[in-house]
């Protein structure tokens, strides 16, 4: 299957290196060559570690860099049969590539976003096709993480549900179909943790390792709270609280001020240098 991905951030060029891996022929296109320079970059060191690790062959690796093609111009996409949009969580930036793409695409190509909260039925709705817009929110770092959400907007058809759900299984990843309301069932879940457990930072209830080390202990978790909102990104976590909040209309959704004054201090976590924690040493 030939597919493009649009976005090459840290989920783009994850869910390009996956498709590739997995014998896909990868447009993988953003509007910046210096963004796409830093993803194959980025692609051909994971797929070194994988080598490393004995999990795949030098052959193996070599092949899937052949499959992947970084492109500035959206007009490749057209030949695709399946097109995923990974870009940042903004409706009004999806809303632009959507239209674009279905200008663009042949009538039978299959539009999918990996947004994380955004409607579906809206993105869908910007579009000549909504039967044929999905969700495929993978989760971070792609090329590990097994789950795969497959989010339904209103008017996606049957035939591409199963088509994405079989694409998604035979990538090795397990795929998991949920309605479109806000955050869907990840994020809507793990959102209002992060949010809570900023509350009770900003509250004094406890310094940020006592809140990481009881949920990671009490509870199992891999990583503390403030610890992933930092490997997330905290403009990401701001972001979703937002059309959470804004899409139930519930004060539990509302984001901690907290948050909020982090994200306008710039302090973004991991991918700044800061954030509940100091990543510049």
């Amino acid at each position: 299957m030939k597919l493009s991905v649009i976005g090459c951030g840290t989920m783009g060029n994850g869910i390009a290196h996956v498709f590739a891996q997995n014998g896909h022929d990868v447009n993988l296109i953003d509007l910046s060559q210096e963004n796409l320079d830093r993803a194959m970059a980025t692609i051909e060191k994971n797929l070194g570690r994988l080598v490393k690790k004995e999990r795949i062959t030098e052959e193996v690796a070599k092949a899937t860099l052949g499959r992947l093609k970084a492109t500035t111009d959206l007009n490749n996409a057209s030949d695709s049969e399946l097109v995923i949009e990974a870009v940042f969580e903004s409706f009004e930036v999806k809303k632009d590539i959507f239209t674009k793409l279905d200008e663009i695409c042949g009538p039978d190509t299959i539009l999918a976003s990996n947004t994380s909260s955004i409607s579906l039925t809206k993105i869908a709705g910007v579009t000549q096709r909504a039967d044929r817009v999905i969700g495929m929110h993978f989760m971070n770092p792609v090329p590990m993480m097994k789950l795969v959400e497959i989010i339904r907007g209103q008017a996606t058809s049957e035939a591409t549900l199963a088509t994405i759900t079989q694409i998604a299984s035979d990538l090795g990843k397990t795929p998991v179909t949920v309605q479109d309301y806000p955050g869907f069932i990840a994020n809507r879940v793990l959102m209002p943790m992060i949010n809570e457990a900023a509350y009770c930072m900003m509250e004094g209830v406890a310094d940020k390792d006592a809140i990481d080390t009881v949920m990671k202990l009490g509870m199992a978790h891999p990583m503390g709270p403030l610890q992933l909102a930092d490997f997330i990104g905290l403009d990401i976590c701001l972001d979703i609280m937002e059309v959470l909040y804004e899409g139930f209309g519930d004060s539990k959704y509302r984001p901690c001020p907290l948050l909020r004054r982090m994200v306008d201090a710039g302090y973004l976590g991991r991918k700044s240098g800061m954030g509940f924690y100091d990543y510049s040493k």
